[in-house]
């Protein structure tokens, strides 16, 4: 997304279809004040743009990576 790329900070997104409507984002930042920051313009942005089409709002879960392969 445009959008996020723009944060300063920002390393990598990735949206993933898993099935039966679920949908599930995961954004990857340098610090926390980035994820923060996208946190704050992805809400605005689906307030403005997509919720009447989202049957159920989005869930925001926020925590360091502890692996990486």
């Amino acid at each position: 997304m445009p959008l996020l790329r723009q944060v300063p900070g920002f390393v990598a997104y990735y949206w993933v279809d898993a099935g039966n409507g679920v949908m599930v984002s995961t954004s990857i930042f340098e610090d926390q004040s980035g994820a923060e920051e996208s946190i704050k313009r992805a809400a605005d942005f689906v307030r403005d743009n997509l919720a009447p089409l989202l049957p159920n709002g989005p869930q925001v879960t926020a925590g360091p990576v502890v692996a990486a392969g």
